[in-house]
């Protein structure tokens, strides 16, 4: 404890409250269930992408299931394998999660991220990967989810500039999306833009702790709250503190604290403690039950 750098929040902490420098769950333990692939774009350089497949894992084919996709953060394409966990992808190919879905095809997008001599990273998510990402999407369904039955719902994730993508594709495609989780970005959609997923019936999850280090809570999002109340179907997640699983205030410091900026990591975890009590009480069933509601709605 003594060797860790303390964050800059740390004396706002509850009294008799605790740090906890990392995540108590296991990275990389599901990763043997994902695929690799890569799309080849006419008009666009390839795109790599992961995903998992439900029915080798279960569940039947010939049967439409959601397709999850994860928008990863600012130079973890860069990270190898260990971006199906960074992207917040990694534990929904757990047999609960998928069973508390229904079963659930997974797809992780690929930036094409580069990092320079000068350490300095280019390539990451901005406007320009919208009509390629849809692209893949509309691929990815045709080459590995028509010949297990199809896909029913299309439901986005991103954390950090991932999040920031979600709104970005989102918004050029209503139409095509479901619902949207972003986690981590203060990048909200214009009030037209909110206005279109109100007419086309898309569910919105906002995740943003009110510590996060990269983010002002009070500047960047409390202004925009009253318009997000107002949406037909948005769940907005505000902690004080991002926790660990272990109940304490998260940290992470690779350089720079964003333990707070990190939501990922208990919405990874289903927004459970490790004792099995929810992060949030209006939520007993966490981020899977939020989905499973909104999957049940639009199928009726």
């Amino acid at each position: 404890m003594e060797n860790k750098v303390l964050p800059p929040w740390a004396n706002e902490i509850p009294e008799g409250d605790f740090i906890s420098y990392e995540p108590t769950y296991k990275v990389g333990e599901y990763f043997s269930r994902f695929h690799k692939d890569f799309f080849e774009s006419e008009d666009f350089e390839r795109l790599g992408y992961y995903f998992y497949d439900p029915t080798e894992h279960g569940f039947e084919k010939g049967r439409e299931y959601p397709v999850l996709i994860f928008f990863h953060g600012y130079t973890n394409a860069l990270a190898g394998d260990v971006c199906i966990n960074y992207a917040g992808a990694e534990f929904y190919a757990k047999d609960e999660y998928q069973k508390a879905l229904g079963g659930a095809y997974i797809l992780i997008p690929l930036a094409n991220e580069i990092r320079a001599s000068d350490g300095n990273v280019t390539g990451s998510w901005d406007e320009t990967y919208c009509k390629p990402v849809h692209d893949l999407i509309c691929n990815f369904m045709e080459k590995h989810a028509a010949q297990n039955g199809g896909v029913s719902k299309k439901i986005i994730f991103g954390n950090s500039r991932g999040s920031s993508m979600c709104f970005m594709i989102v918004d050029a495609y209503t139409d095509f999306f479901d619902a949207l989780v972003p986690i981590a970005t203060s990048d909200i959609s214009t009030d037209e833009a909110l206005d279109r997923y109100d007419q086309n019936d898309v569910w919105l999850f906002f995740a943003i702790c009110k510590h996060d280090e990269f983010n002002d809570y009070e500047t960047k999002i409390v202004p925009r709250l009253p318009r997000l109340k107002r949406m037909k179907h948005c769940f907005i997640f505000t902690p004080e503190w991002a926790r660990n699983g272990d109940h304490r205030i998260a940290s992470l410091n690779f350089g720079v604290e964003m333990g707070q900026h990190c939501l990922i990591n208990p919405m990874h975890c289903n927004m459970m403690f490790d004792d099995g009590t929810p992060m949030e009480e209006s939520l007993p069933e966490g981020v899977t039950g939020w989905l499973s509601k909104m999957i049940l709605s639009k199928s009726k």
